[in-house]
């Protein structure tokens, strides 16, 4: 779920490095809301990262 509909942007993974230098696996989500916007003319609720809000892509529904 955590996947922006316009920029596609997903979770990422990677090693966390713990001060000793043990190794893990871990992932980075982005920040996705839930938000109601107009999509062809019609209002929906889509899944929308904030990055997309901010910078306008995403045209929001009253």
């Amino acid at each position: 779920m955590a996947k922006c509909q316009y920029c596609d942007k997903g979770v990422s993974f990677g090693i966390k490095v713990s001060h000793s230098h043990r190794r893990s696996n871990r992932m980075w989500k982005p920040n996705v809301k839930r938000v109601k916007a107009v999509v062809s003319g019609s209002p929906r609720r889509v899944h929308a990262c904030t990055r997309c809000l901010r910078s306008g892509k995403v045209e929001r529904a009253v």
